[in-house]
């Protein structure tokens, strides 16, 4: 049966938040001395009324201040698990949605954001449209994504080893960053992107067998799993280290 993004989103984290933990833990072992999330903070037009859709665990508020900077922060995800985990950021207003239908009048914002979320969606645009009717008359949006080629060293794992369900391209949409400028100009003006320089240098072959157990529906058998940390530690031995090119943008506009 075929998986839609939101239906694979859906089976990914509506009951749990190991998943999204897991995958970020492996962003612990990028090449960049700046880590993501503080490149972010000094590019995010953060001001007045703050809204982050498919907020997650909230990661980004526990490296990014917002009390002492005067936002009222509103966070939503659609999954139950994770707005519970929203909940234990100070100050925060949390409602569960979704991101293609929000619950707030318009021009309710200052500031909208989208941090590596709008390719779960089965139509990124109207996530996009939701997000210009919120905002107010200049407000700014920032919406991060990857590209084509983003983690194209793990992608290519599950296929060796016999489970390319395991690739990531099959269960997102068509929001990259090749195509979100474009998409994000039917709705918002002044579109710019800045790409976050970093790649991965993974030492040993476990946070690499995480990953794969984060993206997959079903278990690896334990073949399966002999055979990628076989093919991940070939590659350590001869390298020292399991590289991967990361692609990851910042996409910022106008109301």
């Amino acid at each position: 049966m075929a998986t839609t993004p939101s239906s694979h989103a859906v089976s990914q984290y509506a009951a749990t938040t190991g998943n999204l933990t897991a995958r970020i833990a492996l962003h612990a072992y990028g090449t960049n001395p700046q880590d993501w999330f503080s490149w972010l903070d000094e590019r995010l037009p953060l001001a007045g009324d703050v809204l982050e859709v498919g907020a997650g665990t909230g990661k980004l508020w526990t490296h990014v201040e917002h009390r002492n900077r005067g936002l009222r922060l509103t966070l939503t995800d659609f999954s139950p698990v994770m707005c519970d985990q929203l909940r234990t950021i100070p100050g925060a207003h949390v409602q569960r949605c979704d991101a293609a239908d929000l619950p707030f009048p318009a021009a309710s914002f200052d500031t909208a954001i989208a941090n590596h979320m709008l390719y779960h969606l089965d139509n990124p645009a109207v996530a996009l449209r939701e997000l210009a009717r919120v905002l107010r008359p200049g407000g700014q949006v920032a919406v991060a994504v990857n590209g084509r080629d983003h983690l194209d060293e793990l992608d290519a794992i599950g296929p060796a080893i016999g489970r390319p369900d395991l690739v990531s391209a099959g269960t997102r949409n068509d929001f990259t960053a090749e195509t979100g400028p474009t998409y994000l100009a039917r709705y918002f003006t002044d579109v710019a992107v800045e790409r976050y320089r970093c790649d991965l240098d993974i030492p040993t072959a476990d946070p690499i067998l995480a990953y794969l157990d984060s993206s997959a529906d079903e278990p690896l058998t334990a073949q399966q799993r002999a055979a990628a940390r076989e093919l991940v530690q070939a590659r350590i031995n001869v390298h020292g280290l399991f590289h991967v090119r990361k692609h990851t943008v910042l996409i910022t506009a106008s109301r």
